[in-house]
């Protein structure tokens, strides 16, 4: 094991990874910028060292400088949580290079994964059922179209690489393709710097459900069970929860196995996330590998009792999964909302500023991952979440419940939340039946009020 973990990230993931590394007896590194100098994860951690100026560029996706604070603090591990470098081969390899452990699966396999195009083809090859689009890369516009024409439209244009919504546009025409391509493209192209695109048919209705898989070196991979994402905005995943509504005990064991083979399929090593749609007559289609801790780990952990970035941090080591896969229990229902500093009832717009008040409830089956509290600055440089508020319980209408009432119970001043926009999903009667899509706030939620 090691002795010193830096984590090259911020907010409520870096909160939650010093947390698991105190557990294992490991001293932690906060990296940070200036703008962060206050922050949470800066105070609780054993070291600080800043990184840079405030723009992400300069600080959080600066390679030569987080690897310099390992150098200087002597960190012999790094932990990349979500976003930022989490999915960077390059920064993967460049630790490598410097004998710091990566936590998280080998450069090669991150690099192939994040390729959503060459995913496509390895998860194909092994038999997983995939969404009908093209084989990878279109060349230009007019290629597009020849595929679109084929698929037959509505068709997506998504972007290779990256993830979070952008670089996704779709298309109900020949025409609308051409339209939105140079968009698309150029979207892609700024955010990831890569610019290519592939174009998938796009499935009316689906549900979005992911598995978490965990593997170690020792050639064990097990599946975590699904969750549920399909409550979305603008490609966003707003509220996640684990097991998936209406999923039977089969068609969850054909999920795990089909995410397990695709696992095995590219040598993947640590903590991932295979991402599958789900249409209306149980049929799932792989989509993406997230090779990195997903935000929503939490109702994974709530349902198994397993500590996933825990494992992380072991497998990282050299240890094997302390779980099989026949003695992995799924117990109760849990829900996580995630509160963002943004207006819930204005379409989401980011409402940064200083945190005056902050009191969160507490109790049986209540779980509040942040890294914010009150005197907290909400910068807008950063992506605008501040919290994950989880709640477990044996069933799913008592989750709703629990979780509705810890909503209620909380308050926070200073800024604008999402607790409002998460109250009126909960309390929304096709949310409580189970009858979702990756459109129900666009579809549901529209026909009460506009988000």
């Amino acid at each position: 094991m090691f002795g010193k973990v830096l984590i090259a990230n911020r907010g409520e993931i870096a909160c939650r990874i010093m947390q698991a590394c105190r557990e294992l007896g490991l001293r932690t590194v906060a990296v940070f910028s200036e703008a962060d100098r206050n922050s949470l994860h800066v105070q609780t951690a054993d070291e600080a060292v800043c990184i840079g100026p405030p723009p992400n560029k300069e600080s959080y996706l600066n390679v030569a400088n987080i690897i310099s604070a390992c150098k200087v603090t002597r960190a012999d591990a790094v932990h990349p949580g979500y976003g930022n470098l989490s999915e960077d081969p390059t920064f993967a390899d460049a630790c490598q290079e410097c004998g710091i452990t990566f936590v998280g699966p080998p450069a090669h396999v991150i690099a192939r994964m994040g390729d959503k195009a060459e995913a496509r083809r390895v998860v194909r090859e092994a038999g997983i059922p995939v969404v009908p689009g093209s084989p990878g890369a279109v060349s230009d516009v007019r290629d597009a179209r020849d595929i679109g024409a084929q698929l037959g439209y509505p068709v997506m244009l998504k972007a290779v690489s990256g993830g979070g919504g952008r670089g996704i546009r779709i298309a109900h025409n020949p025409a609308h393709l051409t339209q939105l391509f140079e968009q698309a493209r150029s979207e892609a192209r700024a955010a990831f710097g890569n610019g290519h695109l592939y174009v998938e048919k796009y499935l009316e209705q689906p549900r979005h459900v992911e598995v978490q898989v965990l593997a170690d070196a020792h050639g064990q991979v097990v599946h975590l069970g699904e969750r549920e994402c399909s409550i979305q905005f603008r490609h966003q995943k707003v509220l996640e929860e684990s097991p998936a509504p209406g999923v039977s005990s089969s068609l969850r064991r054909r999920m795990g196995e089909a995410a397990v083979k695709a696992a095995e399929a590219v040598g993947y090593v640590n903590a991932g996330t295979i991402e599958f749609l789900l249409d209306n007559r149980g049929r799932f289609y792989f989509i993406e590998m997230n090779t990195r801790i997903q935000v929503e780990h939490t109702v994974t952990e709530m349902v198994t009792g397993i500590d996933i970035v825990r494992e992380q941090i072991k497998i990282a080591a050299g240890e094997k999964l302390s779980c099989e896969q026949g003695r992995i229990w799924f117990n109760g229902h849990a829900i996580e909302c995630r509160l963002l500093a943004a207006d819930g009832e204005r379409g989401l717009l980011p409402s940064p500023g200083t945190i005056t008040r902050w009191a969160v409830p507490c109790g049986p089956g209540v779980r509040v991952d942040t890294g914010v509290t009150a005197g907290s600055v909400v910068s807008s440089y950063y992506d605008p979440m501040i919290a994950k508020v989880v709640c477990w319980d044996r069933t799913r209408p008592e989750a709703i419940t629990r979780m509705e009432a810890t909503l209620r119970g909380m308050q926070v001043e200073g800024i604008k939340t999402t607790i409002p926009l998460h109250l009126r999903i909960l309390r929304n009667a096709y949310f409580r039946s189970g009858r979702i899509d990756t459109h129900f706030i666009e579809r549901r939620l529209g026909e009460e009020q506009p988000v």
